[in-house]
């Protein structure tokens, strides 16, 4: 079944609006006489199952959403949440408010248990992420000229070290502006968790922190680490940059018709943390 039907069959005659339109398909449902929710149908059991397994191992930590209600449509997976707002950090005006309490969220996560996710755990410890982070470039240099990166810049990429990190806790893996939901209350909801596992929580913490700066400013960005409670030195937040960085414009050229144009920026930023 298209995931728009599941979302009009469980909306029951109420109004449906697409929220997210990506790998899996999201949808706020206004049913009649009912509470406002958020219908999340999955692209593949995969998906599905990640989510599922992250979500009931982390039930309870606040700013995880909780699930309402889940079902299969011809085999295809869905799950209704509560409403958790219709802004994200990635679209409110710079609000240290919510950005510290998206910090606050983050850290409660890095704080679970991390036999909760142990079943989850890809071996991500500081040696396995040292051996991907000279990977990550090295795989790279085959799309360099499709993304206009300099091969100096590559160059100086595969020379440096990898970014330090502590032991791997729960962790979300991509905690990205878009996936804070903010209501109206202020209260804050991290969604999207098919790709959670154990992690070094420099991982979480970096590219929340990098991303926000980026598109709210610089002060979104320090309220967050504000409600964290911790910090990221510059040469330290650089390194973790330039790791991100990498990574994003190698799953772009990976996975999708990558224009040098759209990916410009990631190069830039690249450029700008392996120059200091």
């Amino acid at each position: 079944m298209e995931p728009v039907e599941i979302a009009k069959r469980l909306a029951g005659g109420g109004k449906v609006q697409e929220v997210t339109r990506g790998t899996n398909r999201v949808f706020r449902i206004w049913p009649e006489g009912g509470n406002v929710s958020l219908i999340k149908v999955y692209a593949s059991p995969p998906h599905e199952r990640r989510e599922r397994r992250a979500l009931q191992a982390l039930a309870g930590i606040e700013g995880v959403p909780q699930v309402i209600d889940r079902g299969t449509d011809e085999e295809t997976s869905w799950v209704k949440f509560d409403d958790p707002g219709t802004w994200s950090l990635a679209n409110l005006p710079e609000s240290p408010g919510a950005a510290r309490r998206a910090g606050q969220v983050l850290h409660a996560v890095h704080q679970a248990d991390p036999q909760l996710l142990s079943n989850l755990a890809g071996g991500m410890d500081a040696e396995w992420l040292a051996s991907d982070f000279r990977s990550t470039f090295e795989r790279l240099g085959r799309y360099r000229r499709k993304l206009q990166i300099p091969a100096d810049l590559l160059q100086k990429a595969l020379t440096v070290d990898p970014p330090p990190c502590g032991e791997p806790r729960a962790s979300h893996t991509n905690p990205r502006p878009e996936s804070f939901l903010v209501d109206e209350s202020g209260a804050v909801t991290l969604f999207d968790w098919e790709w959670a596992t154990l992690a070094p929580p420099e991982w979480d913490f970096s590219l929340a922190i990098w991303l926000l700066r980026l598109q709210s400013g610089p002060g979104a960005a320090a309220a967050l680490a504000e409600g964290y409670g911790a910090a990221l030195s510059d040469v330290d937040l650089d390194a973790w940059v330039a790791y991100h960085a990498g990574m994003i414009l190698l799953r772009d050229a990976e996975t999708r018709d990558a224009h040098p144009d759209s990916l410009k920026y990631m190069v830039d930023e690249l450029r700008r943390v392996l120059s200091r």
